[in-house]
This record gives C-alpha cells, structure tokens and sequence, in this order.
C-alpha cells in the first residue's frame, strides 16, 4: 500500500513538473511571438489616412 502511495506521489509530482516546464515554455513562445510583431509592425510605413470623400464605397 506504501509503495502504490508513493508510486503515486512520484507519478503527480513528474507531472507537475512537466505541466510547469510546459506552460514556462508556451509563455516564452508568447512573448517572442509578441516581440516579432512588434518588430514587424514597426517596418510599416506610416500612411496617412485618406481624406474623407476620397473613396465612394459602391457595395453599400
């Protein structure tokens, strides 16, 4: 009965671990996803919006 106990207790903190080292790795997947957008949205130009009546929207 120990011996299933402790099996047990080995088993849930193995599982722990992983689940931790898990979500610590899909965070830092995040947050480099989230510098490379930033990186890219800094490579656009920056255009004016266009003036109002430039665009007659037809499908309306």
């Amino acid at each position: 009965m120990m011996e299933q106990l402790a099996g047990m207790a080995m088993s849930m903190s193995a599982a722990a671990t992983a689940q931790s080292y898990s979500i610590a790795i899909t965070k830092k997947t995040m947050e480099s996803q989230e510098l490379a957008a930033q990186e890219l949205l800094k490579m656009l130009p920056d255009t004016p919006a266009p003036a109002k009546g430039q665009y007659i929207d037809v499908y309306a």
